[in-house]
């Protein structure tokens, strides 16, 4: 096992946690970039480092597209290949055939495919998709799951949840790199907590360096969201970090946090910054509007980040959609914002002012105090008191 994890503060569920990975220290909950072929669209890794970032992400899939794992390997690794010194995670590349190749079929040898290069079929099996994260060489690797849309029912969630728990024994069995790379495994099992219940028990007899909770966020509704991750963080060890897959917005990760997650990752920040929306503490601020054609304020007058220090809202206003510019200054800050909010959630929860935190961050972004629904469910079963800031069952 290459990590140490240590629980530094808590909050009834919550926690805050010093994680040590081979290349980097990282406080928890965090929230990790995703760079899908080994960069940030439009940052630097200076940058990166500058904003507090600790972990990123890199997709399997595609850099075993371009420029090859064996590539990288010979190299000397992805952190080299792409000079950023922290730490990285690697995806298994399933979930990128099954949404970007609907020409993918799953049996039980791995996932057939058609090349996006020449068309040829191909099969990515749970031995090589560790073959070519061991090549990579990211911190944190994962295992190759059966993945399915949460929307799914039946046999078929069944099925893949079972097969999941087969796959991590051959990915545990090809693993050649256990000293220096964490292997994670993946909770799956739909919304049924029972194939949750039963998946998890699986994985934890493996006694993996860290768990994941996957097959979310992709289309369920957010009570059935909000209660798998409840029920996956409360069965998983206290010991190990648990990572949400494929979470993003602020909100859920605050929600998540609360209910005992550490760790996520999401396209959404540096997304969304390419179609021109700005991440704030009341939401979002649509940058194209026209009302910011002469508006001289900063994105965020509350932001220490860089762009806020330095240009308007018209500035970027002018560049978004028709300039590179204005894309890297909304990506710069968002993922600004998101470290700052790792950043106070370790610290509130370390301090004892986790509940504050909360309370204020929901107030900001409900002023009218109509926080939804699903989230004072969450809360309460994170046993945090939001009634301060939570009116939304009055009748008046």
């Amino acid at each position: 096992m290459a990590l140490r994890f240590e629980v530094l503060g808590r909050f009834n569920r919550a926690r805050a946690a010093r994680l040590t990975l081979p290349h980097f220290e990282c406080q928890t909950p965090l929230f990790m970039p995703v760079g899908t072929q080994g960069t940030i669209k439009g940052l630097t890794t200076n940058q990166l480092e500058d904003i507090g970032c600790q972990i990123i992400l890199g997709n399997t899939y595609h850099l075993a597209l371009r420029p090859t794992s064996e590539l990288i390997d010979e190299l000397g690794g992805l952190h080299k290949f792409m000079n950023w010194p922290r730490a990285l995670l690697t995806d298994s590349g399933g979930f990128q055939m099954v949404s970007l190749l609907h020409l993918a079929d799953i049996t039980e040898k791995g996932v057939t495919f058609q090349s996006p290069v020449d068309g040829k079929p191909m099969l990515l099996t749970p031995e090589e998709s560790i073959q070519i994260q061991n090549r990579i060489g990211a911190d944190i690797i994962m295992a190759l799951d059966d993945v399915v849309k949460t929307t799914i029912t039946g046999p078929r969630i069944e099925e893949a949840m079972y097969r999941t728990l087969r796959w991590i024994d051959r990915c545990i069995a090809a693993h050649k790199r256990p000293h220096d790379q964490n292997l994670f495994g993946i909770v799956q099992g739909g919304l049924d907590p029972v194939l949750r219940d039963i998946c998890v028990r699986g994985l934890v007899d493996r006694n993996l360096p860290g768990y994941a909770i996957g097959g979310l966020a992709g289309g369920e509704d957010k009570d059935s969201f909000w209660r798998v991750v409840a029920q996956c963080t409360a069965a998983l060890p206290e010991d190990k970090p648990r990572y949400v897959m494929g979470v993003g917005y602020p909100l859920d990760i605050v929600v998540c946090s609360a209910l005992g997650a550490d760790m996520y990752d999401c396209v959404y920040p540096t997304r969304t910054a390419r179609f021109g929306t700005a991440l704030v503490p009341e939401g979002v601020l649509k940058l194209k509007h026209n009302a910011m054609a002469k508006d001289t304020r900063p994105i965020d007058p509350s932001c220490a980040c860089m762009v806020c220090k330095n240009y308007t809202r018209a500035y970027i206003h002018s560049l978004v959609t028709k300039d590179a510019m204005g894309s890297q200054l909304l990506s710069y800050h968002n993922l600004y914002y998101m470290m700052q909010l790792s950043r106070n959630l370790h610290s509130s929860i370390v301090e004892g002012k986790f509940p504050e935190f909360v309370c204020n961050f929901l107030q900001k972004m409900f002023p009218k105090g109509d926080v939804p629904e699903w989230v004072c469910n969450a809360m309460e079963v994170a046993e945090i008191d939001i009634s301060s800031c939570c009116a939304p069952f009055r009748k008046d």
